[in-house]
């Protein structure tokens, strides 16, 4: 379980490596204790996290419109057998104009300075996150 923890972690870290093109987009649970290079924290969840009080989020923003519909969610169930599939649906919900906004915005945050995505879900490689950080780098 550790390894696990430690890959999700480094592959936070990978993602948010800024290039002349990529805005630096970071990706990490928003139960992590928040670091210094953190930037501007927005929470990407369309509910809020379970046993996280509000004081303790550490975040500058919650931003709901850019995460996938309730019954995207529920269909996906965190399987990443499903993941392709729920990335392709989740594209399509992201071109619809308040979701479209949400990812223009976020991508405004970004372009001012490093950005972290907060999620609750614990496998980030296969969360909306990643979908979500692609879009805002301008790769999807």
């Amino acid at each position: 379980m550790a390894s696990k923890k430690a890959s999700a972690r480094a592959s936070a870290r990978s993602s948010a490596r800024p290039s002349a093109t990529r805005p630096a987009v970071r990706i990490r649970r928003v139960y992590d204790t928040p670091e210094p290079d953190d930037g501007t924290r927005v929470l990407v969840d369309r509910v809020w996290p379970r046993g996280l009080a509000k004081a303790d989020a550490h975040l500058d923003e919650w931003t709901k419109d850019a995460a996938p519909s309730t019954e995207l969610r529920r269909w996906y169930g965190h399987d990443p057998d499903r993941f392709p599939e729920f990335t392709r649906r989740y594209h399509a919900e992201l071109a619809d104009p308040d979701r479209r906004a949400a990812v223009d915005h976020l991508r405004t945050l970004a372009a001012a300075g490093p950005l972290t995505l907060l999620t609750a879900v614990k496998d980030l490689d296969h969360g909306h996150v990643q979908v979500l950080a692609e879009a805002i780098r301008g790769h999807g």
